[in-house]
C-alpha cells in the first residue's frame, strides 16, 4: 500500500452477497481500520470489509484465509443466501500508469490506499445485491405473465385466492427486500472525504451500471406494485361478489318461507 511496492502487482477482491444481514454488533477485531463500512485486516496482507445488508467484501485474501473468515461469520448470518451471489474485480497497482477501469479488465490504479479499496468494495457490493435482487423481480415476473395472459384472454383469471395471495406477498416481499437493503444513489462516506477520489467511485458507477440497474430495478417494481393491486382487487370483488349471492340466496329462502307460512 506503498510507492515501494512492485509494479503491476495484483490483488484480487471478492464482494460475497452472503445473508440478507450480517450482525456487525460488538464484534471485535484485531486491526480494525475502518467503522463504515467495518474494514479490518486479516491475514497476511488482506482486508474484510462487512456490510449490514448481508455483503463480505475479502480484499487480497488467500483461498485458506477467505474459508476461515467465511467460517467465522457464519453464526453473525441472519436468513443466509444459498447459494450466495459473487461479484469479483481485479486491483492492479501500477505506479506508472493512470487510474482507469478497462471493460471487462483490471481496476488499475497508480496508488492504492484503504481509501481505494473502501471505495471499490461499497461499489462491489452494491452490484452483488442487485444482482439478487434483480433476479427476485424476474421470478416474480414469471408469476405475473400466466395471471396476465388469463386476463387478456378470459377477462378473468382462474387461479384460486390461495395463489393469487402468494404472488402478492411475493411482490411485497421483493419490494422490501430492494427498497430496504441498499441506498445504491448514495456514495460512500469516504468520497466526502477524499473528493479526489469522487471521479473513480463515478468510473465504477459506470463500468457496473449501478444507477442504470436501481433505475430498472424500481420500474419494474412499480409493475409489480399495480400488479399486486389489481390481484388484491380481484380478491376483494370476488369476495363481494360472493357476500352478494349468500345475500340474495337467504333473501330468497326467507321470501319461500314466508310464502308457505302465509299459504298455510
Amino acid at each position: 500500500m506503498t510507492h515501494e511496492q512492485p509494479a503491476a502487482t495484483r490483488r484480487r477482491v471478492r464482494a460475497l452477497l452472503l445473508s440478507d444481514r450480517i450482525d456487525t454488533s460488538n464484534l471485535e477485531h484485531d486491526g480494525v481500520l475502518s467503522t463504515a463500512p467495518l474494514t479490518f485486516k486479516f491475514g497476511q496482507a488482506g482486508f474484510v470489509a462487512l456490510y449490514r445488508y448481508g455483503v463480505a467484501v475479502l480484499m487480497g485474501l488467500t483461498a485458506v484465509e477467505e474459508e476461515e473468515i467465511l467460517r467465522r461469520l457464519q453464526p453473525r448470518l441472519v436468513s443466509p443466501v444459498v447459494p450466495f451471489e459473487e461479484e469479483i474485480a481485479l486491483i492492479e497497482h501500477n505506479p506508472e500508469k493512470d487510474d482507469q477501469i478497462l471493460p471487462g479488465g483490471p481496476i488499475i490504479l497508480k496508488t492504492v490506499t484503504l481509501d481505494h479499496l473502501i471505495i471499490i468494495a461499497d461499489a462491489l457490493s452494491k452490484s452483488v445485491v442487485l444482482a439478487r435482487d434483480e433476479r427476485q423481480v424476474t421470478a416474480v415476473f414469471e408469476l405475473v405473465e400466466p395471471f396476465a395472459r388469463q386476463l387478456a384472454e378470459h377477462g378473468r383469471t382462474f387461479a384460486g385466492r390461495r395463489a393469487i395471495l402468494k404472488h402478492v406477498g411475493n411482490a411485497l416481499l421483493v419490494q422490501h427486500r430492494v427498497s430496504g437493503r441498499v441506498a445504491v444513489a448514495e456514495k460512500p462516506d469516504v468520497v466526502w472525504d477524499r473528493p479526489d477520489l469522487d471521479r473513480l467511485y463515478a468510473r465504477l458507477e459506470d463500468e457496473y451500471e449501478l444507477k442504470e440497474r436501481a433505475e430498472t430495478l424500481a420500474r419494474k417494481l412499480s409493475v409489480i406494485a399495480e400488479t399486486a393491486e389489481v390481484l388484491t382487487d380481484i380478491i376483494d370483488t370476488r369476495r363481494s361478489l360472493r357476500l352478494e349471492i349468500i345475500i340474495v340466496i337467504l333473501i330468497a329462502v326467507e321470501l319461500i318461507v314466508a310464502g308457505y307460512q302465509a299459504w298455510h
